[in-house]
């Protein structure tokens, strides 16, 4: 989410298959590159900012050098039966403190979900990404338009409910702070803050810009969660998300600040998340920087760094170091972060990585020294789950997969703005590349009004600006006119272009 921003898909090397089909996977990520702001004068790599606060807290020893934390295929975490009618999202036991913690986000209902996308209709031809935007350096890319063939069959307002894949940490968040222990729950909130980045590994496929006021609902009784998102915003883009959970409401709004620097592409959210228990504890926290490397040559990959600050209104707050990977980088992607509480003292220790695990450690480890001694004290919070059985060439995650499906019957129950019902995403999901290209290119003029639109007046469906921030807040309602079938004012968006854009 929020921004839910976010990177896409396996490349083939270039020495392989050439840049024409190397170019197919070479997406951005969560944001969208044609909403951009680029400014030509900065270098390509770009200098994370100095804080002499930071410093202050996060050792700059490699915590994670052991082998233990090393990337490795069995470091997926397998679920206890694995079959492919077991629900297995990313089920983990950690909490090893409280055996009675187990179970907590695990014991919803079992709904099948579906383990696959279609078999493709056509069959792709490559496309050269560098032949598209080789003469655009430095341009507004809002006026470039990329064929499907460098989206995956997702919008931004799904890739912001893939943040909540792990929603199962914020449940036993809650279930800690019943408990009274505040610690504990500020330590599973930050492992949900890292956790949504886990399925941006190896995602280069970008996801689809949505139409103004076009929507997304997940109702997933079996995580114990609705949610609700909304693109109420053409320019600049902004998504707006609203969930519900067991004990719990989750929200924010998403708007990216793109720069293009010709070899990469540097993603800078802007918007703030918020998780709200029903005890009235808040956490609030912003995203980190994302860039995409190797436009050019070479395999395509993204990193995400800088520092994420989580802020309570109770006891404690956390701070965590996203450490930029670096070419001679053997293990990237670290995580390193500490809980304080008040009085500024630490009382844990996290360490982990983005797209594997999350673990933590009473107390203050920097003066422990970086062995294996210290880290066999490490427990458990988080661990990423298992790549789905049938693999997509887009590297959707299992959860991902499900997000777009379109049930028996869910059609009906759906306003006409849902991303299900987006023909061009609809069509590239069942490999249909020509009439996805078609309805694409059709779908990019009628947006063309959304400027139009908004100058007017045009008004969001279920978010409202709140008085004195640009924070969008949830007003109601979704739900309630699901459940009567009643859309009065949910426009046909993705219909035909009318010739006055303000009578649809």
């Amino acid at each position: 989410m929020s921004e839910k921003v976010d990177l896409e898909n396996t490349l083939v090397d270039e020495s392989q298959r050439g840049i024409a089909s190397r170019s197919r996977q070479e997406k951005y990520s969560e944001g969208s590159a044609s909403e951009s702001d680029y400014d030509n004068e900065r270098p390509d790599a770009v200098e994370e900012e100095t804080d002499e606060e930071d410093n202050a807290f996060f050792d700059t020893r490699d915590f994670l050098s052991s082998i233990s934390f090393k990337s490795t295929e069995s470091d997926f975490y397998r679920s206890e039966i694995d079959s492919d009618d077991e629900d297995d999202y990313g089920v983990c036991f950690g909490d090893a403190s409280d055996s009675s913690m187990k179970s907590v986000g695990f014991s919803y209902p079992y709904v099948r979900r579906r383990k696959k996308l279609p078999d493709p209709v056509e069959k792709e031809k490559g496309v050269s990404l560098w032949s598209m935007i080789k003469d655009n350096i430095g341009k507004d890319l809002t006026k470039v338009c990329l064929p499907v063939y460098f989206n995956e069959p997702i919008s931004s307002l799904q890739k912001c409910f893939e943040d909540l894949e792990y929603s199962y940490l914020i449940d036993r968040a809650y279930e800690w702070g019943k408990k009274g222990n505040g610690l504990m729950r500020m330590l599973n909130v930050a492992a949900f803050a890292v956790s949504g980045y886990a399925s941006t590994d190896g995602r280069i496929c970008k996801p689809f810009n949505p139409l103004l006021g076009e929507t997304y609902e997940a109702d997933y009784p079996d995580k114990g969660l609705r949610f609700i998102s909304e693109k109420v915003s053409h320019h600049p883009m902004i998504v707006a998300c609203h969930c519900e959970g067991k004990g719990w409401k989750f929200w924010g709004d998403s708007n990216l600040k793109s720069k293009f620097w010709g070899r990469s592409i540097q993603l800078d959210p802007v918007g703030v998340l918020t998780l709200e228990f029903d005890d009235g504890e808040v956490f609030q926290w912003s995203k980190v920087t994302t860039s995409i490397y190797n436009l050019i040559l070479g395999k395509l990959y993204c990193d995400h760094y800088g520092t994420m600050r989580i802020q309570g209104n109770c006891e404690y707050s956390c701070k965590l170091k996203f450490k930029e990977q670096s070419i001679i980088d053997r293990n990237p992607h670290q995580v390193q972060g500490i809980v304080q509480d008040r009085s500024g003292k630490t009382a844990a220790t996290l360490i982990g990585k983005w797209d594997e695990s999350m673990h933590y450690m009473d107390g203050d480890i920097s003066g422990k020294g970086k062995g294996s001694e210290s880290l066999s004290e490490a427990q458990l919070l988080w661990k990423r789950s298992k790549p789905p059985k049938f693999l997509t060439r887009y590297n959707l995650t299992r959860f991902a997969i499900t997000v777009n499906e379109l049930t028996l019957g869910l059609k009906e129950k759906l306003p006409p703005t849902d991303s299900r019902l987006r023909p061009d995403q609809r069509c590239l999901e069942n490999g249909e590349y020509e009439m996805a290209n078609a309805e694409k290119l059709r779908l990019e003029q009628r947006q063309r009004q959304a400027r139009k639109m908004q100058e007017s007046g045009w008004k969001p469906q279920w978010f409202v600006k709140d008085k004195g921030s640009e924070t969008y807040r949830y007003i109601g309602g979704y739900w309630e006119a699901r459940e009567d079938s009643k859309w009065d004012g949910c426009l046909d968006i993705f219909g035909q272009v009318p010739s006055d854009p303000m009578t649809d």
